[in-house]
């Protein structure tokens, strides 16, 4: 029979080490539940890209959303979270302990914002709306949408970006990179035109770029889906007669005061884009078209029209002669004629 010997000195250590271990983890734990002084339920921050912990301690404390910053720091530190601070706009909800802030600016979904591009804007439309609604600088998207490399790198073989902004509603950080921005869009743009589309259009003898010419022409035009089909092939019919396209979107393209009713000398202006003074298609898109609008560049509908004229309810007349079309225009001077008087006589009685 072996006799067991008790040993006090080895029962010390272990419970000095027992100790030492909740002491150390009653410590972090006091250090990751520390409250912080935050007097706010709910406060908007904001995490610029490459922010580091420090970056994010002094941001945090800037808003008095953290009262200790060393404290906080510990506490990214302890939770392992020192590289994982996603950039973004965050709403911190309730946030008053250092293990909050944390989880909420980590795993927190960051606020997003929405940008609606509509059918037809041009590179300059979305610019704009872009620093309405993002802050992002106008100039600099403008720049970026004639970058060759980023056009070479995106298969895009034209000189700029227009027409190649595909319109939807997008969903963005607030510092957004203005070159992630346009790249979802591009994205957009080739998942709509599919290889099913390109084999079309290479049917029709058009590269790419015609076709998105194209279908930029017939947004400028069109105002109902209806009628995209119809114009698309007034135009398809024009260009296989060798006739000049004298399509008015084009020349609104080109003035600097538009969109306005045009006047005879605007059908002048020496310009590439002017389809009233050269044949064919200009050499680019006039603005970003949609996909009803592309499709309609492929898909002409039947017809013999060559001619179409406003009608001034959002439709169109469409003749097959100049004479037909001339007669429809009349028709449609005295309706805008009509408009007139009684737009004048409304500001009189009002």
């Amino acid at each position: 029979m072996t006799l067991q010997y008790f040993n006090p000195g080895k029962r010390l250590v272990g419970v000095v080490l027992g100790i030492f271990l909740f002491s150390v983890l009653a410590f972090f734990l006091l250090i990751i539940n520390w409250p912080q002084g935050n007097p706010y339920t709910l406060v908007k921050v904001s995490i610029p890209k490459g922010s580091n912990v420090a970056d994010v301690s002094r941001i945090l404390n800037e808003k008095n959303i953290i009262e200790n910053k060393h404290m906080f720091r510990i506490a990214v530190w302890t939770l392992g979270h020192d590289k994982k601070f996603p950039a973004g706009s965050y709403t911190l909800n309730g946030a008053r302990s250092n293990y909050q802030i944390i989880d909420q600016l980590v795993h927190g979904a960051p606020n997003l914002k929405r940008v609606t591009v509509q059918e037809g804007w041009t590179l300059n439309a979305i610019a704009a709306e872009l620093e309405k609604v993002l802050g992002t600088d106008a100039d600099d998207f403008l720049k970026l949408c004639k970058d060759k490399s980023l056009l070479k790198e995106w298969n895009i073989n034209h000189v700029s970006f227009e027409g190649y902004l595909f319109p939807d509603t997008y969903y963005f950080l607030e510092d957004q990179h203005p070159e992630e921005i346009m790249e979802t869009m591009v994205k957009e743009y080739h998942k709509c035109m599919t290889d099913s589309l390109r084999q079309r259009a290479r049917e029709l003898g058009f590269n790419i770029n015609e076709v998105v010419t194209l279908a930029s022409i017939i947004e400028g035009e069109a105002l109902y889906n209806s009628e995209r089909p119809v114009i698309s092939a007034v135009y398809h019919n024009r260009l296989q007669k060798g006739m000049r396209l004298q399509a008015d979107p084009t020349i609104q393209y080109i003035i600097d005061d538009g969109p306005r009713r045009l006047l005879k000398k605007d059908l002048k202006i020496a310009s590439p884009y002017n389809t009233y003074l050269n044949m064919g298609l200009p050499p680019g898109p006039i603005n970003n078209p949609g996909k009803e609008s592309i499709l309609a560049a492929l898909y002409p509908l039947e017809n013999d029209y060559l001619y179409f004229v406003a009608r001034g309810d959002g439709y169109h007349a469409f003749t097959k002669t100049e004479g037909e079309h001339l007669k429809a225009k009349r028709k449609f001077q005295k309706v805008r004629r009509k408009a007139r008087r009684e737009e004048k006589l409304n500001k009189i009685n009002s």
